[in-house]
């Protein structure tokens, strides 16, 4: 039988080194193991496995460290599809077999669910997943000239933050932008204000691929024809952003509508969007939300829905067409105006947005807000929906729907709702919005007054 070394002790490596065994991940998917009894954080590590260590910071309470070698690798270890992997800060899972991605961000979200809110569902929902590879349309590349190396980089930045990743590729990237990568850089290096351009946010439609270049001094004409010639060349959409959001403008095609959109097929929904516009970065796994979402509300044609946080309609108006009326209510004017919009592009006239700070102490005093509703959807920021839950209190719908993006505040709310306003969590489950990140998106139903 093989006899382990003792885990906590140091190797003949040297000084700063140590073989370990480690024994979990932390929520943003580093190992964790302990060396004289203090607990080390260990990047790329995997739980199960044994390996050689390096100390790379010393902290009072806890130390982080990197992988030398692994002596024994977990069976859920997978060789990562990205060459930049190590260096580049855009995904920090790429090790880690999806499967075993899935199982650990679906327990992230049960011992949040007990810790933070005390509360577990009475049944679990089934991952939603997709295609783990080419599936980001959304995304903010950093751009730098490096003087030194005499080198412009295009990408994410790097794992420390401070400084942009050295990238040729995406593997993450929709393809038309992820292969994009190389010819960009030639690009921009060619440019005359190469210096001055500070990042390219990305966007893609259904059909159509977007670029906003970020630049902090006014384009030559020669840098225009560089950058209309590489457009023409890749398929692709140049705008520009000289200063702030309100000035991005198309320099190719000029004459192009300056919307994106993208398609909810089940629904016969087209949902209309500026490049800069928030909508959800995995598209096949937006379209199984929100077939997921509308079918545990399921609303009916008589019934009243709100939608809270709606953005640009990507609930109120596949609700519209299951329900007798829909109200959709979100902070960004803008927002709310693409979406009654969207309602009109699709022709849909029973979907009503209005404007209103959800962070609002009481949210009571709007018109919105003094009917009645049957069921609710939610779909909050990060910050999660403490500010709204006494509305929804009020409201006593039968029935919410909560779309989450960080399991601790979808927690922390879910425990309000239970424990305070007399729902019950009826059923909760992750979504795999982002592969290969420790970033956890989950959906929850509650009942009001239901326990069976």
């Amino acid at each position: 039988m093989r006899s382990h070394p003792d885990p906590n002790s140091l190797s003949p490596a040297g000084e700063g080194t140590a073989l370990v065994r480690v024994e979990s991940l932390t929520h943003d998917g580093r190992g964790i193991a302990h060396v004289d009894g203090k607990v080390i954080f260990i990047d790329g590590a995997l739980p199960g496995e044994e390996i050689e260590i390096t100390s790379i910071k010393k902290h009072s309470k806890y130390n982080e460290a990197r992988v030398l070698s692994i002596r024994q690798p977990s069976v859920d270890r997978v060789d990562p599809r990205c060459i930049h992997v190590d260096m580049c800060g855009g995904c920090s899972l790429q090790h880690f077999a999806p499967a075993a991605q899935i199982q650990f961000k679906q327990q992230l979200l049960v011992e949040q669910l007990q810790h933070f809110g005390k509360v577990t569902p009475q049944e679990w929902l089934a991952p939603l997943t997709d295609e783990p590879w080419g599936y980001r349309r959304k995304a903010r590349l950093s751009v730098r000239y490096v003087e030194k190396k005499q080198k412009l980089l295009v990408g994410f930045r790097e794992k420390n933050g401070r400084y942009t990743a050295d990238l040729s590729r995406c593997e993450v990237l929709r393809p038309e932008v992820g292969l994009l990568i190389t010819p960009l850089q030639q690009l921009i290096g060619d440019l005359d204000a190469k210096r001055e351009i500070a990042q390219i946010e990305v966007a893609c439609g259904e059909t159509e691929t977007a670029l906003i270049l970020r630049h902090l001094v006014p384009l030559s004409a020669a840098d225009h024809d560089k950058l209309i010639s590489f457009a023409k060349q890749h398929s692709i959409r140049w705008y520009l952003q000289p200063k702030g959001l309100d000035s991005i403008h198309l320099l190719y095609p000029s004459d192009a509508n300056p919307l994106l959109d993208y398609t909810l097929p089940e629904f016969d929904v087209t949902l209309q969007f500026h490049p800069v516009d928030f909508v959800q970065v995995n598209a096949a796994v937006n379209r199984k939300m929100v077939h997921q979402a509308i079918e545990l509300l399921a609303p009916t044609d008589q019934e009243r829905v709100l939608d809270l946080f709606c953005g640009l309609g990507n609930f109120s108006l596949p609700l519209a067409k299951r329900a007798k009326e829909v109200i959709g209510v979100e902070g960004d004017a803008t927002m709310v105006a693409r979406a009654g919009a969207n309602a009109v592009y699709n022709n849909i006239n029973n979907a009503t947005f209005f404007t209103a700070n959800l962070a609002e102490e009481d949210l009571s005093k709007h018109a919105w807000a003094k009917g009645s509703f049957d069921k609710i959807l939610i779909d909050p920021p990060r910050t999660g929906a403490k500010e709204v839950l006494p509305l929804i209190a009020k409201l006593k719908a039968k029935r919410i729907v909560y779309v989450a993006c960080h399991p601790a505040t979808l927690a922390r709310d879910a425990g309000i709702l239970v424990h305070e306003y007399g729902y019950v969590l009826k059923k909760a489950g992750v979504m795999d919005m982002f592969a290969h990140t420790t970033h956890v998106e989950s959906m929850a139903v509650f009942d009001y007054g239901k326990n069976s």
